[in-house]
């Protein structure tokens, strides 16, 4: 029996050993103890539209201000980009790199990653399955890490720290570049992973019918 054909009866292959088994008797594995779930229903779907809102609002998350600073001298609005560079020129090279990499780099290549394993899936490539396998196991974990506050408030910290009568207000690149994380960690939850080997079980079963 492939994994479709359990799946069509209810049944559910475990993530971690592989073993099939029936979630509605059993909620947890009998071999590894892990817990077992039916397929994800129409993932590749849900996946593919979460990602296109993700790619639409990651242009205006990055381009749209997250903060306005108000004080006594005017109003000034800062992007995650000027806040980037403010930090580089400064001489914050270590936490620039920081801001840059978890707020621009990581949420776009995020959603590259997954797109490639939805085009993978989309394709049935039966090629490079355990990397590929590897490469959602480590957006998963990357998702789990995806902590908004810890970033934002680094650059405003650095960007007003010598302005002590600064009145600061989230800007609406705020809420854009929220969107895209949460999309993201989205996405990767609606993917199934078990789409991966699909292809390499339906061959394996047909030649061990010839």
């Amino acid at each position: 029996m492939n994994a479709l054909q359990a799946a069509g009866r209810k049944l559910a292959q475990c993530e971690t050993c592989g073993l099939i088994g029936q979630p509605a008797v059993d909620p947890h594995c009998r071999r590894c103890g892990s817990k077992l779930e039916l397929r994800r229903e129409n993932s590749i779907q849900r996946t593919a539209a979460l990602l296109i809102a993700g790619f639409a609002l990651y242009l205006p998350a990055n381009l749209l201000p997250i903060m306005e600073t108000r004080s006594m001298f005017g109003m000034q609005e800062d992007t995650i980009m000027s806040g980037v560079i403010y930090l580089w020129t400064s001489g914050s090279w270590v936490l620039a790199s920081v801001v840059f990499i978890a707020s621009v780099a990581v949420p776009l290549l995020k959603l590259i990653s997954l797109s490639l394993l939805v085009v993978s899936v989309r394709w049935r490539w039966r090629g490079h399955a355990l990397p590929r396998a590897r490469l959602y196991r480590l957006l998963e974990t990357i998702g789990r890490w995806s902590m908004l506050d810890v970033y934002v408030v680094a650059i405003l910290v650095a960007l007003v720290q010598v302005q002590s009568l600064a009145a600061i207000a989230p800007g609406s690149g705020v809420l854009a570049f929220a969107a895209v994380v949460v999309l993201s960690m989205l996405a990767t939850m609606a993917f199934d992973p078990r789409l991966i080997w699909d292809p390499i079980s339906d061959e394996t079963g047909k030649g061990a019918k010839s």
